[in-house]
């Protein structure tokens, strides 16, 4: 189950995050609904424009760095992952974890970047949004030809000072995957430091990059 919850969900931040690298604005984030529906807008022209480079890694991280991790909030999702062992942490260690972390992620959706090219994305009709929220959740549908709807479930959070709206985590067939990482990842840094973690991460990266 678990498997296969990665797989779908691999294949929907793909088809809703790998924006047009030619693409000179940024996309609003001051309203959740308008933020997913920019970046799905924007995937297809992405995608086919660096379908035969993908499989360089300085290209498809390349494309994932810059064009989707100005929307996700990496920080606020690293620290949840390090979850109960934050006081054993200092500053300087939660910001080595933070940007391995980071690079883990990059690299991990980077590889599954090349195998999705062809679903298409319906995001769910706004509802209205009250100013005091700071959470909120917003549904799209992948359609694949031959293949079931897949209902995802992004998850945001509102920057209170800036009022930017960035996504943090996302559920699909009722898993989320930053609860996944956590559970992955927690267990580590508690039983072997977030040093060595971060240092494990690093190696991931560094070991899975190919050109």
């Amino acid at each position: 189950m678990l498997k296969r919850f990665f797989k779908a969900a691999l294949a929907v931040i793909f088809v809703c995050f790998s924006l047009n690298s030619f693409a000179s604005e940024p996309v609003d984030s001051s309203d959740p609904y308008k933020l997913i529906k920019a970046l799905a807008d924007n995937t297809f022209a992405s995608i086919k424009a660096n379908k035969d480079k993908l499989n360089d890694s300085n290209v498809s991280r390349g494309i994932i760095r810059t064009e989707l991790l100005p929307y996700i909030d990496n920080k606020y999702a690293s620290l949840k992952v390090i979850n109960q062992n934050l006081k054993q942490t200092n500053e300087e260690q939660r910001a080595r974890f933070v940007e391995a972390f980071t690079d883990y992620i990059i690299a991990t959706y980077a590889d599954a970047l090349k195998k999705y090219t062809t679903q298409t994305v319906e995001v769910q009709k706004p509802n209205k949004i009250d100013d005091n929220d700071g959470f909120i959740s917003v549904k799209v549908f992948v359609k694949e030809e031959g293949a079931p709807d897949l209902e995802v479930i992004f998850k945001l959070r509102k920057n209170k000072k800036t009022g930017q709206w960035k996504i943090y985590d996302m559920v699909a067939e009722g898993i989320s995957l930053l609860s996944a990482k956590q559970s992955e990842l927690s267990g580590l840094i508690r039983d072997k430091g977030i040093d060595a973690v971060s240092k494990q991460l690093n190696e991931h990266v560094a070991a899975t990059a190919s050109k």
